[in-house]
């Protein structure tokens, strides 16, 4: 193994030689450039579609030069090196003009796969792995629904065993990506009596298999990547069970410190620096001397500075332990209340200007900030969820009371 400085060496040569630099990056300034702030991207579908391919072909440049799984398991595909190693290339990649990120690719290469890389059989890791790494497959999440919500518990699709296969039915909602994906990890109750912890079991299901329609919904932001699918006796073989029967808790749980440390490390807010656009407006609006718009940009400085601690504690307790713990639930519910405290920041400043269109830049583009937000609280479990998960997994707290129950 080489060391990082020589491996880091290579790893930018292969870039220059792949990418355009970014070059130097400009302060910003009022009314130059887009000024879209957004969490879940106004794409239409051809857009979208465009938008994954390009990042498709991009990782599997990656991939074959030996970029593409650099810190996962060489028998799978990836380099087997330390993450240093990835985390020094992702810093490097980031210099270059790349395809933006797309949702299903990102939830595919860091929910996803590394939840089949740590329940699935061998044979199960040989199959599906290195395509998913490589980018020839992508996989999306099927847990929501729509009489379940964030109470993972009161699932109700259906799946039960018949031979050799599981017949599945029901519906799963607000599935980000379904319409462009080939394969989805998908929680199904195959037992009613059990209690929530064995009551649940994983699969890995194709989604052009019969008996599976998949359907687009509109969000509020004007986007439509969200779905909602239906599962109409579809059969799947035995084979496709990732984990044990009755073992699907586990797997959601296991699956959701996935997402939520990506969530963490991503930050929202497509892509452009919040507080930086923050300062920016109350500049152009002459608000920057206001007694409480500093105390509010302020208190916005030292979230992110926070929140940025605590992820990196996070990603090294994952590291340790090889999975995901409790602490990812401080840094996902951490990037949640930063979110919303900039929306809040955008309105004190624009009042009317953000709801109305009136053409001005740097406005009415924050109304998708905000209406945005509410969906990244929901994801990967509501913030009330992440209250719970810290105070009882992370601080040992006894169980919050359940209806119906003693205290």
């Amino acid at each position: 193994m080489s060391s990082l400085d020589t491996y880091l060496e290579a790893a930018g040569a292969w870039l220059r030689a792949h990418a355009e630099p970014r070059g130097a990056s400009r302060e910003l300034e009022w009314g130059r450039g887009p000024d879209g702030v957004f969490l879940f991207r106004d794409t239409s579908p051809e857009e979208e579609r465009a938008g994954i391919e390009a990042l498709k072909e991009w990782q599997r440049a990656k991939f074959d030069a030996g970029y593409g799984a650099i810190s996962r398991p060489a028998e799978y595909g990836g380099a087997g090196l330390p993450r240093a190693y990835e985390d020094g290339f992702r810093r490097l990649e980031a210099g270059f003009v790349i395809p933006a990120v797309a949702d299903l690719v990102s939830i595919s290469l860091e929910i996803e796969a590394p939840t089949i890389l740590t329940l699935g059989t061998e044979e199960q890791k040989q199959r599906w792995l290195r395509p998913l790494r490589r980018g020839d497959l992508l996989c999306c999440q099927l847990f929501s629904e729509p009489g379940a919500g964030s109470d993972l518990g009161s699932i109700a699709l259906r799946a039960e065993r018949d031979g050799e296969e599981w017949v599945l039915n029901g519906q799963k909602v607000w599935t980000s990506g379904a319409q462009y994906a080939e394969l989805g990890i998908v929680i199904c109750r195959t037992s009613r009596d059990a209690p929530r912890q064995q009551a649940f079991t994983a699969f890995v299901v194709p989604l052009d298999a019969p008996g599976i329609t998949v359907l687009p919904l509109r969000q509020m932001t004007g986007g439509a990547n969200f779905n909602e699918v239906f599962f109409d006796g579809a059969r799947i073989p035995d084979s496709a069970r990732l984990g044990e029967v009755g073992g699907g808790w586990s797997a959601m749980m296991t699956t959701l410190g996935f997402e939520r440390a990506a969530a963490a490390r991503g930050g929202g807010g497509g892509g452009p620096d919040l507080f930086g656009r923050l300062v920016m407006t109350a500049r152009q609006f002459g608000r920057l001397e206001d007694p409480l718009v500093r105390q509010a940009l302020a208190d916005l400085y030292a979230r992110n500075r926070m929140r940025s601690w605590t992820a990196r504690r996070a990603a090294a307790s994952a590291r340790a332990k090889g999975v995901p713990g409790p602490e990812g639930s401080l840094s996902k519910l951490a990037l949640t209340r930063s979110l919303q405290r900039a929306g809040e920041i955008a309105t004190l400043l624009l009042g009317p200007a953000m709801v109305a269109d009136t053409g001005e830049w740097g406005t009415y583009a924050w109304s998708e900030l905000v209406c945005g937000t509410p969906g990244l609280r929901l994801g990967g479990g509501t913030d009330e969820i992440q209250k719970n998960t810290i105070a009882e997994r992370a601080l040992g707290l006894p169980r919050e009371p359940r209806v119906g129950t003693a205290s």
